[in-house]
C-alpha cells in the first residue's frame, strides 16, 4: 500500500511492513495501562505495545500517562509523584473504565518488561514533565534503560517529548534506538534541525495530523524510523499506510490490522 509519486519515489518501509502497536493496550476494552488492556491486545496479531513511564515519589518507574490522577476519585489535582509506591499500589487504576470492572493496581515497568517483552516488541514513552527536577527525569531514563538492558533488532524502542532527556539517554546508553515525539504544532524544518542537531537519533514518532509525504521523504534518506499516532479512523489509517510509516500506533489495532492485510 505504498504511494508512489510522480517522479517514481516509494517509501522504503524498515520492516516490510507497517507494525501495528496498541496504544496503551487494548484501552477500549480494559483501563489503559493495565495488565487486562495488555493481556486484551494480544486478542489480535499485534505486532507491539505502546505504554507510558512516570515515576512514583520514591522513584518506583510505573505506566501511567495522564498528567492528574483526575480519573481516580478525589485525586484530580494530583500527580504520581505525589504518591510513594506503596500508596499508589493500594488504589484502583482500573475503576473508572466503568462499573464492575476489577479492580487494578498500577504496573510497574519491571514487571510489564518480564510479563511482555518476550511477547511482542515495546514502544516505551517516558513522561518527563515540567514540575520535575532535571534530576528525576534522568532516574527515569537511566532505571529505563537499565530495565531493558541490550536489545536486539529494536525490539524495544524509547520515545519522549522531551528531547533533553533522549541527549542524556544517548550519553548514558550510546545506540540505544530513541525516538522523538513530535508535538502537533511542530513542522518540516523542525524536523530537519532536530535531525541534522542530534543525528543520533533512531527516527520520529509524529502525531497523524502533520504526516505527509514532505516528512515520509526526510526521514527516509536519512534513514530513520518513522513511527506515527494516533490512528483511528479510516482515513488516518489509510494515509498512515498508504505512506509506509514503520509503526502505527492506535487505540483500535484490529481496524489497523485488517486494513494493512486486506
Amino acid at each position: 500500500m505504498h504511494k508512489y509519486s510522480d517522479d517514481g519515489w516509494k517509501a522504503a518501509n524498515k520492516y516490510g511492513r507497517t507494525l501495528i502497536f496498541a496504544h496503551r493496550g487494548a484501552n477500549r476494552e480494559a483501563a489503559e495501562n493495565t495488565r487486562t488492556a495488555f493481556d486484551k491486545a494480544f486478542a489480535y496479531a499485534i505486532d507491539g505495545i505502546e505504554t507510558d513511564i512516570q515515576l512514583s515519589r520514591d522513584e518506583v518507574a510505573v505506566l501511567w500517562h495522564d498528567r492528574f490522577l483526575g480519573k481516580l476519585p478525589g485525586l484530580a489535582d494530583k500527580h504520581i509523584d505525589d504518591f510513594d509506591y506503596a500508596q499508589l499500589s493500594a488504589m484502583d487504576f482500573a475503576g473508572h473504565f466503568g462499573q464492575g470492572i476489577k479492580a487494578e493496581s498500577l504496573m510497574r515497568l519491571q514487571d510489564y518488561l518480564d510479563a511482555y517483552r518476550k511477547r511482542c516488541r515495546l514502544l516505551l514513552e517516558i513522561k518527563n514533565r515540567d514540575w520535575e527536577a532535571r534530576a528525576r527525569h534522568e532516574t527515569k531514563v537511566r532505571q529505563t534503560l537499565d530495565m531493558v538492558g541490550t536489545v536486539q533488532d529494536d525490539r524495544i524502542i524509547v520515545s519522549s517529548f522531551d528531547l533533553a532527556s533522549l541527549v542524556y539517554a544517548q550519553q548514558y546508553r550510546p545506540g540505544f534506538p530513541l525516538v522523538y515525539n513530535f508535538e502537533p504544532y511542530q513542522t518540516l524544518d523542525d524536523a530537519g534541525r532536530v535531525l541534522q542537531e542530534h543525528p543520533f537519533l533512531h527516527g520520529l514518532c509524529l502525531p497523524i495530523e502533520i504526516l505527509d509525504e514532505a516528512f515520509v521523504r526526510l526521514l527516509r534518506s536519512q534513514d530513520k524510523s518513522i513511527a506515527v499516532y494516533t490512528c483511528n479512523s479510516e482515513a488516518e489509517i489509510s494515509a498512515a499506510l498508504n505512506l509506509g510509516v514503520d509503526i502505527l500506533i492506535s487505540d483500535i489495532p484490529q481496524k489497523a490490522l485488517g486494513m494493512r492485510d486486506a
